[in-house]
């Protein structure tokens, strides 16, 4: 990091409110602290009586992101990076939590786990999402495999997409332009098309929503070339929701998604004529029927991807789908225990020389106790079943004590958890290295910390985490895929606060420390930092401005096989909003990487200079 650049978050973190977590506010007043949070029970809870520091990213955070992606909004939050976040659209996502490798990281799509069980990681490509079809993210960081299941092992990304308006009719039209180039080529040329269109509405007892969006980016190339052609990136998204309340206890949606994008890129890092096509579609059902003080809840959906590649090899192409089906029952004895007990189906298929698959069966339970004179407990167990190795336990425990203050309240945390992630077809069945006998990869995490809240107007927490990671999956001499004997350890601390000073003025700031031992522990920083500053000027008009530091990491270069430490690096982001007519239309202006910084985010990969986008949002 440049020496220039240090004055502003030292004087950022000094004052009141060093380390934080998002905020929450609309365009015209910034909301309280005591949010709900679902993610880590399943429960609206309030924060206080939740064990975990989850963040959440509320749409109001949404509509002032604005043009940016949803990879590019994570990547502010403690605890996560997200590799190639910050590069040409298009690069390979590797999302990076606590220490961890992004199939340790588990996305969760209005209920419903999403993963590629084709690729080679079996992991979901955070370029499918088209951010404006999503209401709010929640972000649990530690262990949660009890709730969720395989891959729920460092975080668990639970994103909620927008819900139909009461209006019989309602829609949202954004658009937007902007440059995309490197930093010592600013040419300001236009080189980014973002355009979506929502319509929705309730008729009655019926709800529907279609919106589409598509994202197009030139000028950029992949790879760090001599001759640094660019690469084209497009990307194209319908969804569909249809819902019918046939009483007030108990109603139905199903809906259907497809997205497509092209992706130009360069082979071993030379230009190729080389081109990807990715195509995901899913159908999906999600119902509630209420009864009393308990509810019965069904999540079900298939998912068909396809993925194409064109370049100096010849083509080749990759298939695969899933099935998901989580059934569970909620119930409030006694305004106090709030427990689940529920079933989890999962089938996974792909096609290598074969077809294969396997499935998954795990019941679960769980268990919220919220007392009256501050004990909150949250413990649960599963138990998997897998067609291919048999079964696995796992179970957490989570306590936290809340002693209330005059104007407040001081929260200790603590948490003991294991988690699992199962092998994946490729590891299991695939054509180079796969291994039938395979065990599941096998995670303990501890947790600690605190958490404090004045006035609602400043919080802060810090939490420590120790996770040891065992059986995980890698090669012998002859690349067959096995379980390693070497275990990795992954520690550290993250610290996170928000403070309000006046009612249109709102500080953020997070710090996360991680050290992982055991690997090369590649792309991972030790310390990364993310301050935001927001403030309304007037009713119609309100500005951010945010900094974010990288620490030093390493990357492989796989043509020598040896790891490159990469040096740090620290952004300054620029927004800025205004209404020109109350509710409905908007323009917003976004610079990004203000300074212009040259920086390298992962080895032998392009990243983007200073670059603008301008756009309008306007609401019927």
């Amino acid at each position: 990091m440049k020496k220039n650049h240090l004055w502003l978050i030292t004087a950022l973190l000094a004052g009141k409110g060093i380390f934080a977590q998002n905020v929450q506010q609309d365009s015209l007043k910034v909301q309280q602290l005591d949010e709900v949070v679902v993610s880590d029970s399943k429960f609206e809870l309030k924060r206080e009586n939740s064990g975990k520091t989850v963040i959440k990213i509320t749409a109001e955070e949404m509509q002032r992101n604005q043009g940016r992606t949803v990879a590019e909004i994570i990547n502010t939050k403690s605890g996560i990076e997200i590799a190639g976040s910050r590069g040409r659209d298009g690069d390979v996502l590797g999302v990076y939590a606590r220490g961890g490798r992004g199939r340790q990281v588990l996305i969760i799509i209005d209920g419903v786990r999403v993963q590629d069980p084709s690729t080679f990681s079996a992991e979901y490509d955070l370029r499918l999402l088209a951010p404006n079809t999503i209401e709010s993210i929640e972000i649990i960081k530690g262990a949660a495999s009890t709730l969720y299941g395989t891959n729920a092992v460092t975080a668990v990304i639970n994103i909620i997409t927008k819900k139909s308006s009461k209006k019989k009719i309602a829609g949202n039209f954004e658009t937007s332009v902007g440059t995309n180039q490197t930093a010592d080529d600013q040419n300001y040329n236009i080189g980014s098309i973002q355009n979506s269109a929502n319509v929705n509405g309730t008729l009655g007892k019926f709800n529907y929503g279609v919106d589409f969006s598509n994202r197009y980016r030139s000028g950029l190339s992949t790879a760090v070339t001599p001759e640094n052609e660019e690469d084209i990136f497009s990307h194209f998204s319908t969804n569909i929701k249809l819902g019918y309340q046939f009483t007030e206890s108990f109603g139905i949606q199903v809906y259907g998604n497809q997205t497509k994008f092209k992706n130009e890129y360069d082979a071993t890092m030379a230009e190729a004529p080389n081109l990807g096509e990715n195509e995901q579609q899913r159908i999906g059902l999600s119902s509630e029927f209420g009864y009393g003080k308990g509810s019965i809840h069904l999540n079900a959906a298939y998912t068909d991807y396809e993925s194409v590649a064109n370049d100096t090899f010849g083509e080749s192409i990759t298939e695969g789908s899933n099935w998901v089906l989580d059934v569970y029952n909620k119930y409030i004895f006694g305004e106090q225990f709030y427990t689940i007990l529920g079933v989890n189906y999962i089938k996974d298929e792909a096609i290598f020389a074969d077809e294969v698959d396997f499935t998954i069966v795990d019941p679960y339970t769980n268990l919220v106790y919220v007392s009256d004179f501050g004990l909150n407990l949250n413990a649960g167990a599963r138990l998997n079943n897998h067609s291919e190795y048999g079964n696995h336990f796992v179970y957490n425990v989570n306590p936290s004590y809340v002693f209330d203050t005059e104007n407040g309240y001081v929260k200790l945390m603590g948490s003991y958890a294991t988690s699992y992630i199962t092998p994946n077809l490729t590891q299991l069945f695939g054509a180079f290295g796969g291994n039938p006998e395979l065990e599941p990869e096998e995670n303990s995490t501890i947790e600690g910390g605190l958490e404090f809240k004045l006035n609602n107007s400043f919080r802060i927490s810090m939490v420590y985490f120790d996770r040891n990671e065992t059986n995980a999956i890698g090669y012998d001499a002859n690349f067959m895929s096995i379980n390693v004997a070497d275990e990795i350890d992954a520690n550290g601390v993250e610290a996170e606060a928000t403070w309000l000073p006046l009612k249109n003025l709102s500080l953020n700031a997070n710090y996360t420390f991680t050290e992982r031992k055991g690997d090369n522990a590649i792309r991972i920083p030790k310390h990364k930092a993310n301050v935001s500053l927001w403030y309304q000027f007037c009713e119609s008009t309100d500005a951010s401005l945010t900094y974010a530091y990288t620490g030093e990491r390493f990357d492989t270069d796989f043509a020598t096989y040896t790891d490159i430490a990469l040096d740090p690096f620290s952004l300054l982001n620029f927004s800025i909003r205004h209404e020109l007519i109350k509710n409905k239309l908007n323009v917003f202006l976004n610079a990004d990487n203000l300074l212009n910084e040259d920086y390298r985010e992962l080895l032998g990969f392009t990243t983007r200079g200073r670059n603008f986008r301008v756009g309008l949002n306007l609401n019927l």
